[in-house]
C-alpha cells in the first residue's frame, strides 16, 4: 500500500472509531453498556443479542434497537416527521388570549406560529416561556406579544438523514425543527423525541394523549383519518404496515387497490381489513381497520 493509501486507511479508521464512540455514548444515555467490540458487519450487528446489557440483564429487543441505530443513515427526517396535516400550530395573528389558550391547552411544549399560511412559519413558542411572560405581566393577556416571546424557527430539508439531524439537535442543544421541501414549503415538523423513538421505540410520557386522527373502538377496530401517516400508526399501535410506496394510510389503500374506493368498500391486505367509512371527492377521509380474520 502506498503512502496515500495508508493515509486514507488511517482517516477511515479514525472515522469508524468516532462513529463507534458516538453510538456507545448514545446507547449509554438510555442505560445500555457495551460489553464487547461492536460487529463491523451491518447484518451481524442486528443479530448480536449479547452485545448490550441493561441493568445487568440482556435486553431481548437490543438487536432491533441496534439495527435501528444503524438505520439512522438510511432514513430521512421525512420518514419520521409529523406531517403538516397532523401538525398542531397557531396563527400568530389571532388575539393574544386565543393564542395563549391554544398553547396552554396543547399536550405539546412547543408549537410553531404562522402568519398568512402554514408555509410562513414565523416562530416557535415554548409553553414555559409563555408562562414566564404571563407571570411578568400579571396574567394580563392583552400585554402579551407572542412574537417577542417566540424563538426563531429552524428549517431543515426533508432529505436530511436522521443521523445528520440527531447530530444537529445535539450540537445546537435543540429539540424541534420545521421540515421543508426543496421549494421551501412546510412538510411537517421533527423533534429529538421522534428520532430517539425510532431507536428505542415509543417513549411513554405522562402527558401523552391519544394520537390525533386515530380512535380505538370498543370492538377492537381502529377508526383512522386518511391523512394519518403509516409510520405514526405503526409506532402507536405496534403494527408493521409498509410505508415504502405511500406515506399516509389513505395512500396505502389507494396504492394497494389501484383505485379510489367508494364508501363501504372493504379490502384485505397486510393482515388487516380496511373499510372505507368516508370519501370526500377524490380523497379517502376515514377508514376502519381491524385484524383480517375479523368481520
Amino acid at each position: 500500500m502506498n503512502e496515500t493509501g495508508w493515509i486514507v486507511a488511517a482517516v477511515l479508521a479514525g472515522l469508524g472509531l468516532l462513529a463507534f464512540a458516538f453510538r456507545a455514548r448514545l446507547l449509554a444515555a438510555f442505560g445500555y453498556k457495551l460489553l464487547r467490540i461492536e460487529p463491523q458487519n451491518h447484518d451481524e450487528s442486528r443479530g448480536a443479542s449479547d452485545d448490550f446489557r441493561r441493568d445487568g440483564q440482556v435486553v431481548r429487543e437490543d438487536p432491533v434497537r441496534i439495527g435501528r441505530l444503524s438505520d439512522l443513515d438510511e432514513l430521512e427526517v421525512s420518514d419520521v416527521m409529523v406531517h403538516r396535516t397532523n401538525m398542531r400550530s397557531v396563527n400568530a395573528d389571532n388575539p393574544p388570549e386565543a393564542v395563549v389558550r391554544e398553547i396552554l391547552q396543547s399536550p405539546h411544549t412547543r408549537m410553531p406560529l404562522w402568519k398568512g399560511s402554514l408555509d410562513n412559519i414565523v416562530g416557535v413558542l415554548h409553553a414555559k416561556d409563555l408562562l414566564r411572560a404571563l407571570n411578568d405581566v400579571g396574567n394580563d393577556f392583552s400585554k402579551i406579544d407572542v412574537m417577542k416571546i417566540a424563538s426563531k424557527p429552524w428549517f431543515v430539508p426533508d432529505t436530511t438523514t436522521l443521523q445528520e439531524q440527531l447530530n444537529a439537535f445535539l450540537r445546537r442543544k435543540a429539540h424541534f425543527a420545521v421540515v421543508v421541501d426543496e421549494y421551501g414549503e412546510v412538510e411537517g415538523l421533527v423533534t429529538l423525541e421522534d428520532i430517539i423513538e425510532e431507536i428505542v421505540g415509543e417513549i411513554a410520557d405522562e402527558h401523552d394523549v391519544d394520537m390525533q386522527g386515530v380512535k380505538q373502538e370498543a370492538d377492537g377496530s381502529v377508526v383512522v383519518d386518511g391523512t394519518v401517516s403509516i409510520r405514526d400508526l405503526n409506532r402507536a399501535l405496534g403494527w408493521n404496515l409498509p410505508d415504502e410506496e405511500a406515506t399516509t394510510i389513505a395512500g396505502l389503500v389507494i396504492h394497494e387497490t389501484q383505485l379510489i374506493p367508494d364508501e363501504k368498500q372493504a379490502f384485505t391486505f397486510h393482515g388487516k381489513r380496511f373499510v372505507v367509512m368516508k370519501r370526500d371527492k377524490n380523497r379517502i377521509a376515514r377508514l376502519r381497520i381491524r385484524p383480517a380474520g375479523e368481520v
